[in-house]
């Protein structure tokens, strides 16, 4: 059974990319294009690991973050944080706040596979 990864943008083209990119490789791909929608589709589809923008409409990315932390239900999806923001604090706290890796855009779409299937264990 294929692995599902939820990505969470609000870039469409980044979406649509990412997404042809992830399927070719042999994954399931939902997408979220903000972070309360991100939120309810972790909760509904219950996806293997999720691909997190930080400036995102309705929730931050941030808080996307912490809130999936503090839920027992998901507190071990594993979390990329995907993001144009790579200044080293953003970093740091997106690490506080839970995430398992970090990756700033632009990206080479061959570390983010490698990133994904270290933390799926593939």
């Amino acid at each position: 059974m294929a692995k599902k990864i939820l990505i969470i943008d609000d870039e469409p083209n980044l979406v649509k990319i990412l997404e042809s990119r992830l399927k070719v490789n042999g994954y399931d791909v939902i997408s979220a294009s903000d972070g309360k929608q991100g939120l309810d589709k972790v909760r509904q589809d219950k996806p293997d690991l999720v691909i997190l923008d930080l400036m995102l409409p309705q929730l931050h990315g941030y808080e996307v973050c912490r809130q999936l932390r503090a839920d027992s239900a998901h507190k071990d999806i594993p979390i990329v944080m995907l993001t144009a923001s790579g200044k080293a604090r953003d970093i740091q706290e997106g690490i506080n706040q839970g995430a398992n890796a970090y990756i700033a855009k632009p990206f080479k779409p061959e570390a983010l596979l490698g990133i994904i299937k270290a933390l799926l264990w593939e």
